[in-house]
């Protein structure tokens, strides 16, 4: 059993997929096992669907930080995620650059076209459109990333009609 410094035991993830971390962690010097948090992320998301509060307390433990530590990285990359979505999560980047390419007003009318707000799931629980920081595509704008059990997926230069073409090909494709 592991024990953060806060005296919190680690008990699932470490359990389930013990040699998995420990090959990880091995992976780092002893006195830097913090730099494991971004697979061990990945692999709590990848059990959990996202990264539960638990989840976060469970790596903070392993990696003996602090789960605020955990928290910040799970707040600061858009390839986590701190709640349940959608099938499939729709990330526009909403950044300054991206705006000024339309970004906000692309965001505004492919969310109108699904009904939802933006951070809402569609009520087939197929989308989440969700606005997220710089994607790195800012002369491509509005872009999109797409986040589903296949994968990320790029889509540049967007309008909505084409976007929510190709969003009904992803609903498509989970039916």
């Amino acid at each position: 059993m592991v024990k953060s410094s806060g005296g919190l035991e680690a008990t699932l993830l470490y359990e389930k997929y013990h040699d998995q971390i420990e090959s990880t962690l091995a992976k780092y010097p002893a006195d830097q096992k913090r730099s494991a948090v971004m697979p061990l992320l990945y692999l709590a998301q990848s059990e959990y669907g996202y990264v539960t509060k638990e989840a976060m307390e469970e790596v903070a433990a392993i990696l003996e930080i602090e789960p605020t530590q955990v928290a910040s990285i799970v707040g600061f990359y858009s390839l986590y995620y701190d709640h349940q979505a959608g099938q499939h999560r729709i990330q526009i980047c909403t950044d300054l650059p991206c705006a000024l390419r339309g970004a906000d007003k692309f965001a505004e009318d492919l969310c109108k076209k699904f009904g939802v707000k933006l951070g809402e799931t569609t009520k087939d629980g197929q989308f989440t459109i969700e606005g997220v920081m710089c994607l790195a595509a800012c002369d491509k704008a509005p872009m999109f990333q797409v986040q589903n059990k296949d994968g990320i997926f790029y889509h540049e230069n967007q309008t909505v009609e084409s976007a929510a073409a190709m969003m009904e090909e992803y609903r498509t494709k989970t039916k």
